[in-house]
């Protein structure tokens, strides 16, 4: 130990992780989400929950021995090496391996290297916005009064968990139901016959340059929008491949009208006018909810949407380019190198997008130390290896189940592109960061690329490599 971080860095972990199982285990003895009256007329604030509670897995970056040392470059070299050369990673394969308590490269592979990141993309955009309004921000739906009577705005904040009942597809969403009770409260028997959507906080292009023609059509994500209820989808559901509206303020809008009582009413896009009176409002869970949704289970709405979120706090257009320069600038803000940054998108669905594995490391050892505690809300929404989210049904090869428990990581994937990303501890008990990208996967080739990553990974765990 020489700069007095290592032991702050090992309560910061485990910080995160006991929060982590406490809010789970409140929300298992609660029963799931419900909503709460804060005393505000017309303001209704759900509770905050974490989601299902799962299984305890065998070790969960278990605490360090505080006389380990990190592993050597020669040693990881020699671990590594061959590991790399696997023809089932593809043409391109890119690596970076740091020391978390001082950051300090260990291994490098083309780590320079801009490459295309698919979803790791999604631990820049969680850490842009969790910087650029901290871990406890609540979004707000609102619906204000009209222009005529009969008349009512439906106003988006951003939130594309929002629900319209007891189904939802995101755990603890802030239900739509639960406003339109407030609203019909507010009104005192007026008849809603007009209802206006209006999503004008984003702008642009609603769907991502570079992005694969079937992302919308084949439900891997929707139109980017600030009235977005169940990520876009149809039905409730939390399928990540269901089918989305092409419309998602109008579709609100139509289902906010049955739960008002006024199914025969006019739904309509446009914007509030200035001074617009306030009936009532929604505030969504924290940010730190919406983060960890996101990371856990690669949600694509949430992530575009956290994006933009960032260029309004900066005060840019909420385009996807205003978003991209928006995340770029709150980085460098907090000290993170993003001399690798290009990225066009929020969730990693554009091809167009490029990073490098040392702005990924980078960015996780920040997210470890103690300088930026906002970005413990981001370790704690990495799948853990073999137990959670996109990462449950990963490192079951025999040359993988070492990192099982012990690897924290996000996953990434299109047609052609594998990647993972995230934070480990050695067997001697040292915490690495690490990312590796594979660009060039052959064709149908996607298993056993994430096979290749999973075993790079576990080689991270168990090697010792002094």
């Amino acid at each position: 130990m020489q700069n007095g971080r290592h032991p702050v860095l090992w309560l910061t972990l485990c910080w995160v992780l006991a929060a982590v199982l406490i809010t789970d285990l409140l929300w298992f003895v609660r029963g799931g989400a419900s909503e709460v009256d804060d005393g505000r007329v017309g303001v209704l604030i759900p509770a905050v929950a974490a989601g299902p509670v799962f299984t305890e897995p065998p070790t969960v970056l278990s605490p360090d021995d505080d006389s380990a040392e990190p592993p050597t470059e020669a040693g990881l070299t020699a671990a590594l090496t061959s590991l790399l050369t696997d023809r089932r990673l593809g043409t391109s394969v890119a690596v970076s391996v740091r020391d978390a308590e001082n950051g300090s490269t260990l291994f490098s592979r083309n780590a320079d290297t801009p490459v295309t990141p698919a979803s790791t993309t999604k631990t820049v955009t969680a850490a842009g916005v969790l910087l650029a309004y901290g871990p406890s921000h609540r979004l707000t739906t609102t619906v204000l009064q009209g222009s005529t009577p009969g008349e009512i705005v439906l106003v988006g904040g951003g939130d594309p968990t929002l629900a319209f009942d007891e189904q939802h597809s995101y755990p603890g969403s802030a239900r739509l139901d639960t406003l339109a009770a407030s609203v019909r409260t507010a009104l005192k028997g007026t008849q809603v016959t007009r209802i206006v959507v209006d999503s004008s906080l984003f702008s642009g292009s609603a769907v991502g340059p570079g992005w694969d023609s079937d992302i919308v059509s084949g439900g891997y994500s929707a139109p980017v929008n600030a009235l977005t209820a169940n990520g876009g989808r149809l039905q409730p559901t939390a399928d990540h491949e269901a089918p989305r509206t092409s419309t998602p303020d109008l579709f609100v809008g139509r289902r906010f009208a049955r739960l008002l009582g006024a199914e025969g009413a006019e739904v309509v896009q446009g914007t509030a006018a200035d001074g617009a009176q306030q009936l009532a409002e929604l505030k969504s869970p924290p940010l730190s909810h919406l983060v960890d949704a996101m990371l856990t289970e690669s949600d694509n709405v949430i992530a575009d949407s956290m994006q933009r979120l960032v260029a309004v706090k900066k005060g840019l257009p909420a385009t996807f380019a205003g978003g991209a320069e928006a995340v770029k600038a709150v980085l460098s803000e907090a000290g993170i190198d993003v001399s690798g940054f290009g990225l066009v998108d929020g969730s990693g669905l554009s091809r167009l997008n490029r990073l490098t594995p040392n702005l990924l490391t980078g960015l996780l050892s920040a997210a470890v130390g103690t300088q930026h505690p906002q970005l413990r809300t981001l370790l704690a929404g990495l799948p853990v290896a073999s137990y959670s989210g996109t990462l449950a049904d990963r490192f079951e090869a025999p040359s993988a189940t070492a990192g099982v428990g012990l690897v924290r990581a996000k996953t990434g994937t299109l047609s052609g592109v594998s990647s993972l990303t995230g934070v480990t501890v050695t067997v001697e008990g040292r915490v690495l960061v690490f990312a590796a990208v594979a660009n060039g996967v052959p064709s149908g080739g996607t298993q056993g690329a994430q096979d290749a990553l999973d075993r790079i990974a576990a080689t991270l765990v168990q090697c010792g490599c002094r």
